[in-house]
């Protein structure tokens, strides 16, 4: 990637300058706005914590959830400007705005080393507008807060995938670097997909084949062994002509699962038991069965113990594993040893010398939910849809950008 890098802006100088950081902040919530996974807050302090100790006047750009354009209290960033402030041992203030008064104001009075975060972008509805005048008019809007001798920051991995005012209209008004987290993530997914070392796994899981089908057609010919899980596994057995039961099944994609199944079979990898349930529940009424016979009526929701025997198998002697999507519904103990068993596999290849990567999104919640050692993997990506398009072969506006 050859973009300037924020080595590059410590190097010129920011003592006394504003700098633009576009962060991903989006964290998840539980039904008291209490955050349960501040992964994404803790990979995003390594960057303003640097530009902080050089004396920069830091404005802080981030999103959560997902607002329609409006406010919205249930989105706040209030919570994480709280815990963003913890662990930079810092005061971080919270604007009341995007780029109104609030924020205008607060940004003129900020002084070397301190901290603003805005409200979440995402409340001005020309963040995600189609519209690129609309966007540059939000973007010349951010601009004013940092003034001319301004720089950005792009390092929210997460969202350069987006074509959004905040990620990639602002780069394109300010000198624009790389963050520590984006630098690493690209330089990850770079080792990834050039020369990798083999064998190479990827383990693909989550609900749908819709969401991964791009992926899986771009990696199977690539790769030397793809297991699928998740709620997408049903769709495949469909289409191997087997019942699933009440399970998840995308029956417009069951044509295409017999295409990948016939042209990939010696590279796919389907599970051969589900551990099915009742109901969709924490207390549902669970057993195991052969992935043949899955009872009518019943939910797959994990994949069984067989089946993490096998895929563990392949996985412990890989050399090079890329995982994103859980094996089953993690959330509920009864539905966690799936993606328990596989997490480990991929954490014993590490320790063996594989390289390992875990591709954002829930497979990095399941991680933590599931108290695995985060240094167990080679990296845990703080962008699943990012990591996912970039191994598709598709451009990233956000870092597509920074290299103009």
């Amino acid at each position: 990637m050859t973009v300037q890098t924020l080595q590059d802006l410590l190097t010129e100088g920011v003592e006394g300058r504003g700098v633009l950081v576009r962060s991903d902040l989006n964290v998840p919530l539980d039904d008291n706005g209490q955050i349960t996974d501040p992964g994404r807050i803790i990979a995003s302090v390594p960057t303003i914590q640097a530009l902080v100790e050089a004396g920069a006047k830091v404005v802080v750009m981030a999103h959560l959830g997902r607002p329609k354009g409006e406010p919205d209290a249930k989105y706040s960033l209030a919570p994480v400007a709280a815990k963003l402030a913890e662990l930079l041992g810092r005061n971080v203030q919270l604007a009341g705005d995007v780029v109104g008064y609030d924020a205008l104001s607060r940004s003129e009075g900020l002084t070397d080393g301190d901290v603003l975060l805005l409200e979440n972008v995402r409340f001005d509805p020309r963040e995600t507008s189609k519209d690129e005048s609309e966007r540059a008019k939000l973007a010349a809007a951010f601009v004013e807060l940092v003034g001319d001798d301004g720089a950005f920051v792009s390092d929210g991995f997460g969202v350069v995938h987006r074509e959004q005012a905040s990620v990639y209209d602002v780069a394109q008004q300010l000198p624009h670097y790389a963050g520590t987290l984006v630098a690493a993530e690209v330089e990850v997914l770079q080792k990834l997909t050039q020369d990798p070392a083999r064998p190479y796994a990827v383990v693909l899981g989550g609900s749908k084949v819709s969401d991964k089908l791009a992926v899986i057609e771009a990696l199977a010919p690539k790769v030397d062994t793809l297991v699928i899980g998740g709620g997408m596994c049903f769709t495949f057995l469909a289409a191997q002509g087997l019942p699933v039961g009440g399970s998840l099944l995308q029956t417009e994609m069951i044509d295409t699962c017999k295409d990948l199944l016939e042209r990939f079979g010696d590279v796919l990898h389907l599970p051969v038991d589900i551990v099915v349930a009742d109901k969709f529940a924490a207390d549902a009424d669970t057993k195991t069965v052969a992935s043949t016979e899955i009872p009518d009526g019943w939910l797959g929701l994990d994949i069984g113990p067989e089946s993490v025997s096998r895929f563990a198998a392949l996985l412990t002697e890989a050399k090079t594993v890329f995982w994103n999507g859980p094996m089953g519904v993690f959330e509920f103990e009864k539905f966690a040893a799936g993606t328990r068993g596989v997490a480990e596999a991929i954490v014993t290849a590490t320790s063996k010398g594989a390289f390992t990567v875990v591709g954002g999104g829930d497979s990095a919640a399941a991680v933590r939910a599931l108290g695995l050692p985060d240094d167990g993997f080679s990296h845990i990506s703080t962008g699943g849809g990012a990591s996912l398009e970039y191994l598709e072969g598709k451009e990233l506006p956000g870092i597509s950008v920074l290299e103009g």
